[in-house]
Formats: structure tokens, C-alpha cells, sequence
């Protein structure tokens, strides 16, 4: 299904003091609203996502699905500074008719949900029964919801946090070490930075898994020699490469560094008690990348939440495989009219006692 593009003529003023001349904002929709406008499901995606959750969260969205654009409208849109139909380095840039590369402004999460409020203001969209988001989604999630509370009935905050870590910002600083160690990278050739970006993604999938996936899935050699572990990673980055943009990853791992829901706003605790919408925050118990306990710590302190733990091997790519646990978690979520059940909520009396 091809995106629609939303075209706002106007200045987009950006967090930094910058501004882009125009935006294009690039979303899918599926599904219908229904009269009071009280089925909409709006989907924030992950770092190389795009506005079309049936490519890349089939698990997830699709008739029969966690997400049933039969009982759901459905809204994802594609992030400014991506590659999949909004603005961002690989546009033209009106000023000088050239593509902007790395002369794009940098985007924070903020300037992300500034854009979101633009398409739902064009949509006529005036609440959202559910705001759900994973990773650098669940960043764009959770800012939305406190800037505007009013909007969101139900948030589901998927291994995601409040303020991005010294842990993940120091991954995503040595992705972009390798992609600024490529001698290519800055330059206008088609192919500049893809071997950065190749070196890149393999350091990334370092954080999406964890140690145990790779021990049970990349172990030992092939027949013909070289082991599993070093092929997979090639392929990994060779397979990005052939679908992403070099400057896009670059200032998108730079947006998610700047996630601090407590910037110029006081302390995160606090920010966090703003939220209005019942939630749902879900942690995945071998994610290194944002460990559960980043999870727990929004669910301790945003009003009426709830905490919820997938169990995988997959690290954090498991909201991307376990689809049956999302199922169990979130289907009770959406279903339940007063709250998430007992049993899923975190107690967090209990985990100081037993720590």
C-alpha cells in the first residue's frame, strides 16, 4: 500500500532553533474511524521503521491481529529525518536544489511529535483511544502524551524510556564513530557512508540481541569455513544498507540521545505524573538496550499504569517476534474497560523488598 504525504508549505520551526522551508510527512491509515471517533490507534515506529506497521510489525497489525484495522483506525506516520517519504536528508532542499545529506538540521524527539500534531490536526483526529510506540516509538509516545494528555485515552510504552541512557547513547555513539570513520561519509556519490553504515548496524544488532540469542542461533562455522555470528552481522548491515539512508541513521541516533521527557521540565518522576492516559509500559527481559528496569521506573510513577514483562531470547528485537506474549498483554489492555488486570501490574513494594 503506498503512503499518503501530508505537505505543509510553512516554516517547521525545529527544537534546536533551526527550521526546515517546508515538511512532507509520509502515513498510512487503515481501517475506518468509527462515528464518535473512538477507535483510533495511532502506531509510532522504531529507528529504520516506516509508516506502514504491516511491513515491518506483521505479527501486530492486520485483520485478526492485536491491531484489527476491522475494529481500528489505524494512523502511522514516518518520523521527519527518515528516508521513507518525510523530509529528511535525502530531500531536496528548496534553498539550494540539492540534496541536504549531512547539512539536515538536527531533529529531537520533540520536533518528531510537533510534526505528529500537524497530521492528526489534518486528519480531524481529536483523541486517540490508544498511543503505542516501541524503542525510539516509545520515545515519541510518551512525549507526545505529556505534551498533550488530553488527546490519549490509553498508552502502551514498549521497551522504551523516559530520559535515553548512558548505556544507549554510547551504542549509538559508536555507530556513528563507524559511519564517520568511512572516508565517504559526507559526501554527494550515491554510495557514500554505506560502509560505515554496514560497520554500524553490526554494532547495533550487538544491542537488539542479547548473549543468548546469539548462543543459540549464531554458534559454530559454516561447512565452507567462517563462522555464523561474523556472516550474520554482514548480512545485517548489507541488508540495511540496501534500504536505508547513511545521513538518516546518523541524525536519528542523535534524536534518540536527546530523549529527556525532564528537559525544562523538572524532574522525570514529576514530568512523568502528567500523563493522563491509562497505561500499559512492557519490558523485555533480555533487553540490554533499555533494560526492564527503565520500564518499571514509568509504570512506578505515571498515574493509573500498569508494568507487564515479555520473556524472550530475543533482546530487544523481541517486540518485533513475540507476538503471542503482545497478544496476551495488550489484548487485555485494549479489552479491559477499567484497567489492565491485577495480575500484570508490577508490584514494586514487593521487587525493594526482595532486593
Amino acid at each position: 500500500m503506498p503512503h499518503n504525504i501530508l505537505y505543509s508549505p510553512q516554516p517547521f520551526e525545529l527544537e534546536s532553533g533551526q527550521s526546515l522551508p517546508h515538511i512532507d510527512i509520509a502515513y498510512h491509515t487503515y481501517g475506518r474511524p468509527n462515528e464518535d471517533g473512538s477507535n483510533v490507534v495511532w502506531i509510532c515506529h522504531a529507528l529504520t521503521g516506516n509508516s506502514d506497521p504491516t511491513s515491518w510489525w506483521q505479527g501486530a497489525v492486520g485483520k485478526g491481529k492485536i491491531f484489527d484495522p476491522d475494529i481500528y483506525f489505524i494512523v502511522c506516520a514516518n518520523v521527519i529525518g527518515s528516508c521513507y517519504g518525510s523530509i529528511g536528508p535525502a530531500a531536496v532542499n528548496p534553498l539550494t536544489g540539492q540534496q541536504y545529506r549531512s547539512a539536515f538540521p538536527h531533529v529531537s524527539i520533540r520536533d518528531m511529535v510537533h510534526a505528529h500534531e500537524l497530521l492528526r490536526t489534518h486528519l480531524g483526529i481529536e483523541r486517540i483511544h490508544c498511543l503505542v510506540g516501541a524503542s525510539l516509538g516509545g520515545q515519541q509516545a510518551i512525549e507526545w502524551a505529556i505534551q498533550q494528555p488530553e488527546v490519549f485515552d490509553r498508552l502502551i510504552l514498549i521497551a522504551t524510556n523516559a530520559r535515553h541512557s548512558a548505556w544507549g547513547i554510547a551504542f549509538n555513539t559508536a555507530q556513528r564513530l563507524a559511519l564517520e570513520a568511512d572516508p565517504t561519509f559526507g559526501g554527494t556519490e550515491p554510495d557514500a557512508g554505506r560502509k560505515g553504515l554496514t560497520a554500524a548496524r553490526a554494532i547495533g544488532m550487538l544491542s537488539y540481541r542479547s548473549y543468548e540469542t546469539f548462543l543459540a542461533t549464531q554458534s559454530g562455522s559454516h561447512d565452507s569455513g567462517g563462522y555464523l555470528a561474523e556472516s550474520y552481522l554482514r548480512y545485517q548491515g548489507e541488508k540495511l544498507v540496501k534500504r536505508f539512508d547513511v545521513y538518516s541513521y546518523h541524525i536519528l541516533t542523535h534524536a534518540m540521545d536527546g530523549h529527556d521527557i525532564g528537559r525544562g521540565r523538572g524532574e522525570i518522576s514529576d514530568v512523568l505524573q502528567s500523563i493522563r492516559a491509562r497505561t500499559l509500559a512492557i519490558g523485555i527481559s533480555s533487553d540490554l538496550l533499555f533494560p526492564p528496569q527503565e520500564q518499571q521506573f514509568i509504570a512506578q510513577h505515571i498515574p493509573n499504569a500498569s508494568y507487564a514483562e515479555i520473556q524472550s531470547l530475543y533482546g530487544h528485537d523481541g517486540f518485533l517476534v513475540e507476538y503471542d506474549q503482545l497478544q496476551q498483554y495488550v489484548g487485555n489492555f485494549l479489552d479491559d474497560k477499567t484497567g489492565p488486570p491485577v495480575e500484570e501490574r508490577y508490584s514494586f513494594t514487593e521487587r525493594r523488598k526482595c532486593a
